[in-house]
């Protein structure tokens, strides 16, 4: 068994859904897991549409929510022709569950309409690439993984119950290998559902941790993330033209990477495979002939330093408010206000007086913190910083990313540097 996950950018056009199907030709008489994303900037736009609707911008909503529909019909309509009628009628009950929502008005809490509108864009792109390979001769069985990925009530940031979801997977991957279906089931990444059937979202990326929850479940071989670069590459090609390929990493060395913002693998990702031993590959859906990347337990020395760059960062600057020292009462009243909000810090810098934490800028969030810390801080905020972090850092290369920025704040240690700026 091999688990094989596509993102988004792997079935962006009628060209590229092709190309899925060609590399999935050549593993027809394997026995695989796929996990596809959903397609392009089809998550961006949702967003838009949930962002919209949470404003009370009903006809706004539907109107961008229609543009993604014509879209996906569209796309069906280039790759289809005896399965049409078929994946048309699956697709309209998608956009009938998303529309029914949008007619309604916002009671609940943000985070929780962004997961049930945002998760259709892998409920839409699964079912046209299912209906095109089924049509193309490559048989495969879509599942709904809401009906398999049992998680919490945290909206965008589910935690999976493993017992529930394991026992689902062993009842999936009794029926795998049917001559009714084929050799490959074909489901979708970043989403699942509270026991009361409400969508629910893994994070941003979280279609890496989903193909990873189902190789762990199901003892997998190996994972393969198939992804429009040559494979894990030392920064992003976009920004820095001369990063580096990476042919072999350590599981240790991904989770410090993904820890600190990289964006090739979800920082949920590597635990569950480390745990099995399970390798992980990164491969180039473009050229499936070049090696790619393997991750696994075998420790890698003399890398390349590693470039991240997180955009949208937000700093909250605590100051204690009768001048006392920052001791352990705030500082653990701080970490329960944290864990209460389900906020993770990318960065925090302690003074004497006074705390620095720089954040993802989800304005709810931020606000919501803002408001706890008050009772007990002097809080400001401070938006539109960017957050840069080097593995493997020399200073030479420090200097010459951030030369002509306003550096805000600074930690370093042997091994990486963290610089937060504007």
């Amino acid at each position: 068994m091999k688990v094989f996950k596509f993102g988004g950018a792997s079935v962006n056009t009628v060209e590229r859904i092709q190309h899925v199907k060609n590399i999935l030709s050549l593993y027809k008489d394997e026995k695989l897991v796929v996990i596809i994303s959903a397609m392009g900037k089809t998550t961006n736009a949702l967003e838009k549409v949930a962002e919209a609707f949470y404003a009370g911008n009903k006809e706004e909503a539907l109107q961008l929510f229609g543009v993604i529909k014509n879209q996906h019909l569209t796309t069906a309509k280039y790759l289809l022709v005896t399965h049409y009628n078929a994946c048309f009628e699956q697709l309209n009950n998608f956009f009938t569950e998303a529309e029914w929502l949008l007619h309604d008005k916002p009671v609940r809490e943000y985070d929780y309409y962004y997961d049930q509108i945002v998760c259709v864009g892998e409920l839409l792109s699964t079912c046209i690439v299912s209906y095109y390979l089924n049509e193309e001769g490559i048989r495969n069985k879509w599942i709904d993984v809401r009906d398999i990925i049992r998680t919490d009530d945290n909206f965008r940031d589910a935690n999976i119950d493993w017992d529930y979801t394991g026992k689902k997977v062993e009842e999936l991957s009794t029926v795998n290998g049917q001559q009714t279906t084929g050799n490959i089931l074909l489901t979708q990444g970043f989403i699942g559902s509270t026991d009361e059937n409400e969508s629910t979202t893994l994070g941003r990326e979280g279609s890496d941790y989903t193909a990873a929850v189902f190789a762990n479940l199901l003892n997998a071989e190996s994972q393969t993330i198939w992804k429009d670069v040559e494979g894990v590459m030392s920064a992003d090609p976009k920004q820095f033209p001369d990063a580096q390929l990476m042919p072999e990493l350590s599981f240790d060395e991904v989770i410090e990477m993904a820890y600190y913002g990289a964006q090739v693998i979800h920082p949920k990702t590597i635990k569950p495979l480390q745990n099995k031993g399970i390798p992980l590959h990164v491969k180039c859906f473009l050229d499936p002939s070049l090696p790619g990347t393997i991750i696994s337990k075998k420790q890698i020395k003399h890398l390349p330093p590693v470039v991240i760059i997180k955009e949208k960062q937000a700093l909250i600057h605590l100051h204690s408010q009768d001048f006392s020292f920052v001791g352990e009462k705030p500082m653990s009243e701080l970490y329960k206000m944290l864990g209460e909000l389900n906020i993770k810090p990318n960065l925090i810098q302690t003074g004497a007086i006074s705390l620095q934490l720089c954040l993802d800028d989800r304005a709810e969030k931020i606000e919501q913190l803002a408001a706890a810390a008050s009772k007990i801080f002097d809080v400001q905020v401070e938006k539109d910083l960017s957050l840069l972090t080097i593995r493997h850092f020399n200073n030479e290369l420090l200097t010459k990313i951030t030369y002509d920025k306003q550096v805000i704040l600074e930690q370093k240690t042997t091994e990486t540097v963290q610089v937060l700026y504007r």
